[in-house]
């Protein structure tokens, strides 16, 4: 185990020494190199900014207004139905679109259930089975121009689907209920 931990502090080092030599063997100019992805990644940001702004916002409007307690009372009837936790339901769709918005959710499920409860433990494997789909393909589909998603969205908002469904069922067969 103590070789890995000594492994992982030399990785990122490694990593960059290693690119620099062959940088050098190819005689590229590294820090030209390095200033003109920097400005990519710059550029990228800018390109990027207006769609992460308007989630945000649509997130925190969502979350204020008190949109996601009135879901979870539609939505507690139907889920109860299929033995899922209505209280998990903003959190599975939050996730959807902002992950700090969905740690937040997450904070007070711990707060009002606890860390250790069946809601606490789901929540916590939910988030790790989870994506942030709306958010990932603004970010990466913008950032290189793409238009048409295709199957992205209904693969991926299914892969959530089944992650969520996951979660409740592991944690239920690994703690109980």
């Amino acid at each position: 185990m103590q070789f890995l931990l000594t492994l992982s502090d030399f990785i990122i080092p490694v990593t960059v020494l290693f690119i620099v030599v062959f940088g050098c063997l190819k005689k590229v100019d590294i820090y030209e190199t390095f200033l003109e992805g920097a400005k990519e990644g710059l550029q990228t940001v800018i390109d990027i900014l207006p769609t992460l702004i308007g989630l945000i916002m649509a997130v925190e409007v969502v979350r204020a207004g008190g949109l996601l307690e009135i879901m979870t009372d539609i939505l507690r009837p139907a889920a109860e139905k299929i033995g899922f936790p209505a209280e998990l339901a903003p959190l599975s769709l939050v996730r959807l679109v902002s992950s700090s918005a969905a740690t937040g959710l997450l904070t007070d499920i711990f707060a009002n259930f606890g860390p250790d409860s069946f809601l606490g433990r789901t929540a916590s494997v939910m988030m790790s089975c989870t994506e942030t789909v709306f958010y990932t393909m603004s970010l990466y589909f913008l950032s290189v121009g793409v238009r048409k998603t295709r199957y992205t969205l209904p693969c991926a908002l299914l892969a959530n689907i089944v992650g969520v469904f996951a979660a409740v069922w592991l944690v239920a067969a690994i703690f109980g209920n």
